[in-house]
């Protein structure tokens, strides 16, 4: 592998300073959405509220894992200009294992969600094996970037194994957002008038959630080829898994939007992957699409 190319801070410090800042400002983002989330969701099951507790301690855990990586760059090794071959933070390292967990509690709800509307275990299965693959290569990373210390070390020998993992999780992402689509499209030629526009405001929903996670792993993977040599991708990095825990907590809270346009005051149970739908309607003439087509009430009391 050729040498490093000479020092850039716009491109090494100030790139994963950026990156850092848009992290901390979503990651405000998701306290805020989870604070909604236990406030409105009270009657949620424990399971339910469990697995956002956990995926918030994981953001916690990510962030200052970057935090003390900034310091780390910007204030301790301030006078270390060659980043790149120089010893990498551990908690940088360790971000990376947070993120895996964060991404593979994320897909994991998706999947079970799936299984609860299609009632078929092969495509849940199949997203489950690539978030767990995702997850495994994680940890690799994880530990082999703690052994090597230094990011030439890790371009020279371990590089591919980090574009499998994105590869897996861009591939894993939008064969999501498919099925899903897929699903509610499904739902929306055989649902009634009033059921269509709320099937309509959740396919919505899951382009543009699905498209943003997607995009971001195709993003990390293209910088990751073309600017090695910098930290624009690690920027890009600190910021992915941020996009994950929103997409989850969105579509939890986004069941009140949904619960106004059905018209009703009970409470929104189903979670249907990106996006919520509550059917229990109270008003007899509301088609009933749960039952019949697979949207019914899957979060346990």
């Amino acid at each position: 592998m050729e040498s490093p190319a000479p020092f850039d801070a716009r491109s090494n410090i100030g790139a994963y300073q950026i990156g850092v800042l848009i992290s901390f400002m979503l990651l405000g983002v998701t306290v805020t959405q989870a604070y909604v989330y236990y406030s409105r969701f009270p009657d949620d099951s424990w399971k339910l509220k469990s697995l956002v507790a956990f995926v918030c301690i994981c953001e916690f855990a990510q962030a200052v894992c970057i935090s003390h990586a900034l310091y780390k760059f910007t204030v301790v090794d301030y006078r270390n200009t060659d980043l790149i071959t120089g010893r990498l933070p551990k908690s940088l390292d360790t971000a990376v294992f947070f993120a895996g967990l964060i991404e593979e509690c994320v897909q994991g709800f998706f999947a079970y969600r799936i299984l609860r509307i299609s009632k078929r275990l092969l495509i849940p299965v199949a997203i489950l094996i690539f978030a767990s693959v995702r997850l495994i290569l994680s940890c690799v990373v994880f530990g082999i970037t703690l052994r090597l210390g230094s990011l030439h070390s890790y371009y020279e020998h371990w590089s591919w194994l980090s574009l499998f993992l994105w590869s897996a999780g861009a591939g894993n992402d939008i064969f999501t957002t498919v099925v899903l689509l897929y699903l509610l499209c499904n739902h929306r030629a055989v649902g009634q008038k009033r059921t269509v526009a709320l099937v309509d405001k959740l396919i919505i929903w899951s382009i543009e959630t699905g498209l943003l996670t997607s995009a971001t792993q195709i993003l990390l993977l293209i910088l990751f080829i073309t600017k090695k040599a910098t930290m624009i991708w690690l920027a890009v990095f600190v910021v992915s898994s941020r996009l994950y825990a929103n997409s989850l907590l969105a579509s939890l809270n986004s069941r009140e939007t949904l619960r106004a346009m059905n018209g009703q005051e009970g409470s929104l149970q189903t979670v249907v992957l990106r996006s919520p739908i509550a059917f229990q309607p109270t008003n007899p003439r509301v088609d009933k699409i749960p039952q019949a087509h697979g949207f019914h009430s899957d979060v346990e009391q």
